[in-house]
């Protein structure tokens, strides 16, 4: 049975007319009839109740409704009006909570100061500023609030008025227009959820919701409304991971058993230490998914630090004594070097395949990236069509067409957020069967959004660091307050040199001429709310340096690193790193994941506040990683009232990286947990809130698993799988093939 006709596809155009379709397309991503209906209101005001003006973000655009407290029109003298006939109107604008100041200049003041008088009420839209340490909005655009002749106060009063997500352009009460005119299309809304589930958990059908959530009467409308919207969502989403799962469990994989006395009992054999409890359960998992004739996919989480690489190792080894290969996918050449080289060591002569006092059991791990030169690469190529090497280990460099495997066995991607699905799918297709998948993040994800961004993989999560890892304490270092707080921070980084210790800097940017968008005429990136208000340039790596080599670290070894250095020199200045040649290393954040120097005791973030909460967690992640503890110092010049400072607090406060993810994940708009960064389409999910709803989307998967187990192409479910078209446009579709 074909899929069913679905009139909220028809393009906006065709209803709202081209000027006012274009505006929407350009600046909220909405084609179609059904993005329109389904941009749902961020919040509803009351006319007799107003926002909290106390509670406004900064450098936000907002939309408040407020009464008109008072109005003053000023003349002032001023270059294009020198003789005193510029004008400015300043109206103060309050709910009870605070007041907020309005300001309109020259020809635009004409009409607000007509039609804002004490005591009016109104829609007000625009960015909120300081000026003279007041909050202002500078031109709001505004829509006054006048009842219907026929309706009684009580009625106005009560009634909710739908607030949109807005941008400058698009004020919301345009959108609320704009809706209008579509909202008799919602009749015509395609069910997509079987009968049976929706009247089992008696949520309203989908027209009447669509309908209670632009108009509701009540808030007992807006709260049917959003159940029902939230079922849709996760339910949808986990329907297309269901039927991902269900593909792939169709698909045939060469089972991959390790030889009883082969290369990893070898290799287990040379370990200084015992695997933690962890590392064990999770090496079973994985190893019985490498057992089977279907393709693993699995992911693995674990804490920074918890030992994921040795686990993959394993997997690895355990392939290559099947009589596979093994690739790890990584995603900088840094961390490509840097695993290439402490899998060499950990393996020792069991990495010497082919060559003079190797081991009998060995193989060869070869390295493959972008920069090598051409003979090495000819090698490592052969060395990979011929099954010379089992391991291979190298960047997006491994996906190109001339790379050919002897038998691609196992896939490893490590930090999966940082590849394209098109790059893992493209290394996949390299064996003579699906390859096994594991991949690998440091960034600890909460169990709904694993749930819902990586549905379609198993999970197993490492929480536990082996055994002679150091506590790390974290501080925040208030530069702007307390400017001698950061002297001792350098005294402390000379003190752990001084004990035999190495240390990092951290900086946002490098600041070289390319880096500065002034020079190289690029555009300036937005600004965040407080560095509006700051206008200070990130620092950069070269400049710190500079000023640390003369200033408070003067004397010791002090070397740079950044990602737009040649590959030889950065491994050069990894090695020195590495080996002890250099005391204090000032990067980027290259050094982010994988870096791995146990003598490097304490880490110095300049300007904390631009990076965000797992990245920090990420960063932090590479000092104590040996007997001696370790020291993070996060540097910054925000306000202590300031979210960024409020942010990094938290980072100080716990090392526990599932409870930093929740909280970044809090922080953060939904949006981009499945957004852009994981898919490369708009996110489908526009109501529901990965944390908030974890029992919603835990339901949906068995719900969705069950529908997909007995109906795999939803023949009996045509409306279903219409919605999953629409909903999961085509490049999210194939970025859930492509898992």
């Amino acid at each position: 049975m074909p899929a069913l006709e679905e009139p909220l596809r028809q393009p906006l155009k065709s209803v709202l007319g081209p000027a006012t379709a274009k505006v929407m397309a350009e600046h909220l991503g909405l084609l179609t009839v059904g993005d329109l209906l389904h941009h749902y209101p961020r919040r509803y005001e009351e006319r007799g109740q107003l926002t909290h003006l106390a509670d406004l973000p900064m450098d936000e655009h907002v939309t408040v409704v407020a009464q008109v407290a008072d109005a003053r029109l000023h003349t002032f003298a001023s270059a294009k009006a020198p003789r005193g006939k510029g004008q400015r109107l300043e109206v103060t604008i309050t709910d009870g909570s605070g007041r907020l100041q309005l300001v309109f200049f020259g020809a635009g003041v004409h009409k607000p100061h007509k039609e804002l008088l004490p005591g009016t009420r109104a829609m007000f839209a625009g960015k909120v500023s300081v000026f003279n340490r007041r909050l202002q909005l500078a031109h709001p655009a505004y829509e006054l609030l006048r009842g219907d002749p026929e309706e009684s106060v009580e009625t106005w009063a009560g009634a909710l008025i739908p607030i949109y997500p807005a941008t400058a352009k698009l004020e919301s009460w345009k959108i609320g227009k704009a809706i209008q005119t579509v909202l008799p299309t919602a009749q015509e809304a395609v069910e997509p959820l079987p009968d049976s589930l929706r009247e089992g958990r008696g949520l309203v059908p989908l027209p009447e919701a669509l309908l209670k959530i632009h108009r509701p009467h009540t808030k007992a409308d807006i709260e049917d409304a959003r159940s029902r919207l939230k079922w849709d969502e996760a339910f949808v989403l986990q329907v297309a991971l269901a039927r991902r799962r269900h593909a792939d469990a169709q698909l045939p994989a060469v089972p991959r058993r390790p030889a009883p006395d082969g290369l990893l009992t070898a290799f287990d054999a040379r370990l200084p230490f015992t695997l933690t409890d962890g590392q064990q359960r999770v090496s079973r998992e994985i190893f019985d998914d490498l057992a089977t004739s279907h393709p693993m996919h699995r992911l693995l989480q674990g804490e920074v630090g918890s030992g994921k690489t040795m686990v993959a190792l394993r997997a690895m080894l355990a392939v290559v004594d099947a009589g596979g290969q093994a690739a790890l996918l990584a995603p900088t050449e840094v961390l490509a070097q840097q695993h290439h080289r402490s899998i060499v060591e950990m393996m020792g002569e069991l990495a010497e395949g082919g060559m003079l006092g190797g081991a009998e059991q060995a193989t060869k791990v070869v390295l493959l990236t972008g920069s090598m030169g051409a003979a090495a690469r000819r090698h490592a190529l052969l060395d990979l069509t011929t099954g010379e090497a089992g391991i291979v280990i190298g960047t997006h460099a491994l996906i190109e067409d001339k790379v050919q495997f002897h038998d691609l066995g196992l896939v490893v991607v490590d930090e999966q957020h940082r590849f394209g699905v098109e790059q893992r799918d493209a290394l996949r297709g390299k064996g003579k069967q699906p390859p096994h998948l594991l991949v690998m993040t440091a960034t600890p994800i909460p169990r709904t959004v694993a749930m819902t961004v990586f549905g379609d993989l198993e999970t197993s999560v490492l929480d536990q660091l082996p055994a002679g890892r150091s506590p790390i304490a974290s501080h925040v270092v208030p530069a702007a307050d307390k400017p001698h707080f950061l002297s001792r921070a350098w005294e402390r980084v000379r003190e752990e040199v001084e004990n035999g210790h190495q240390a990092y800097v951290v900086c946002p940017r490098i600041g070289d001429e390319e880096d500065d968008p002034k020079k190289s005429g690029r555009k300036k990136p937005p600004e965040s709310p407080e560095d509006a208000a700051e206008k200070r340039p990130a620092l950069a790596v070269l400049d710190v340096a500079d000023q640390l080599t003369k200033g408070p670290l003067q004397g010791l070894r002090v070397e740079v690193l950044h990602g737009r250095m040649h590959p030889d020199d950065k491994d050069a200045v990894m090695r020195r790193f590495a080996a002890g040649e250099t005391d204090v290393l000032v990067a980027t954040t290259v050094i982010e994941v994988g870096v791995n120097v146990p003598n490097a005791t304490a880490m110095v973030i300049m300007d904390a506040d631009r990076f965000g909460v797992s990245q920090l967690h990420q960063l932090r992640g590479r000092v104590g990683r040996g007997s001696a503890p370790g020291l993070c110092l996060l540097v910054t010049e925000m306000p202590e009232a300031s979210p960024a400072r409020q942010r990094l607090g938290a980072v100080a406060s716990t090392l526990d990286g599932f409870e930093l993810s929740r909280i970044d994940l809090e922080q953060r708009r939904e949006g981009d947990v499945l957004g852009q960064a994981q898919s490369g389409a708009r996110t489908s999910l526009r109501m529901l809130a990965v944390i908030e709803d974890e029992e919603i989307i835990a339901e949906a998967r068995q719900e969705a698993t069950a529908v997909v187990a007995a109906d795999p192409e939803l023949t009996h479910l045509p409306a279903l799988r219409t919605v999953l078209e629409a909903l999961l446009d085509e490049e999210r579709e194939q970025y859930l093939e492509k898992g």
